[in-house]
């Protein structure tokens, strides 16, 4: 059967307008949202989400946005809802632990604002002073680079080992150890386990949200790190939406003198590493 060219024409055009109409709606869709109000957050267990409902939501809330707190139990699978657009943001991580993930999984997260980070702490276990350390002396951290990283640098400042010029965050092992000096024995373990498996070594070198989430407090450590800005927690969105107006909301909430007031008048967050922006907020 021949169609006549007029149906013929006729149905092209239609099909080149579904198929425009179909390409704009997937543009819309990939393309950040200027009217967004309601922003979704998510966290891993740790300090993070009370501060954030407590000392942020309601400053959000003033400028007309609604706010949905979600939790995950691992960073890869909150990184991933990240990068999946299945949540705006994520308040979980440090930029160092960020790169790591963005590489493994293909992802483009970025920090968007560094927050109140409880730093790395050791805690004694078996035994609760820094000098009854020995030789054989038991001491437990992160079994993955980023955070040993962190651990033998606290082992190094309380001067039980020196380690090496060269050491990599993102390589970091007990390789690295130029020199035990108090004869210490590592065990790497899970930091989710670090702080029920407290007495069964003599010390513990611990994450800071676990230390919090663990119950134990952060003030008691007998060293805390000295927390740089590439291993202080971040606000962490797709690198798309850095520029979005509910991001800079975001953004201006935990920089401003409302929420510096927030934290420096809850003594449950004494010992927290405030980041610099917050710090000039506060003065």
């Amino acid at each position: 059967m021949r169609i006549p060219a007029r149906i013929l024409a006729t149905a092209t055009i239609a099909g080149i307008a579904i198929t425009a109409t179909a390409c704009g709606a997937s543009s819309d869709d990939d393309a950040p949202s200027d009217d967004k109000t309601s922003i979704s957050v998510g966290f891993n267990p740790g300090p993070y989400r009370e501060y954030f409902e407590g000392g942020i939501v309601p400053l959000l809330e003033d400028e007309g946005f609604t706010t949905e707190s979600i939790d995950f139990t691992d960073g890869i699978t909150t990184n991933a809802a990240l990068g999946q657009g299945e949540v705006d943001a994520i308040i979980m991580q440090h930029e160092t632990y960020q790169n790591s993930i963005n590489e493994q999984e293909g992802l483009s997260n970025r920090i968007l604002v560094l927050v109140p980070t409880a730093p790395m702490g050791l805690f004694g276990g078996a035994t609760s002073s820094l000098d009854d350390v020995t030789e054989g002396s038991t001491v437990a951290v992160p079994n993955e680079p980023a955070n040993m990283y962190r651990a033998l640098n606290v082992l190094e400042k309380v001067g039980w080992v020196e380690l090496s010029d060269s050491i990599d965050a993102a390589t970091a092992s007990p390789a690295d150890i130029t020199e035990n000096v108090a004869g210490i024995e590592l065990v790497p373990m899970e930091n989710a386990q670090q702080v029920s498996s407290l007495s069964d070594v003599d010390f513990s070198a611990i994450q800071g949200n676990f230390i919090i989430s663990g119950g134990l407090d952060l003030t008691a450590a007998l060293a805390l790190e000295d927390l740089g800005e590439e291993f202080t927690v971040g606000v962490s969105v797709d690198e798309k939406n850095l520029d979005t107006p509910w991001a800079q909301a975001l953004k201006d909430a935990f920089t401003s003198p409302e929420f510096a007031e927030y934290i420096a008048g809850d003594p449950q967050y004494d010992g927290y590493t405030i980041p610099a922006d917050l710090q000039a907020a506060a003065e």
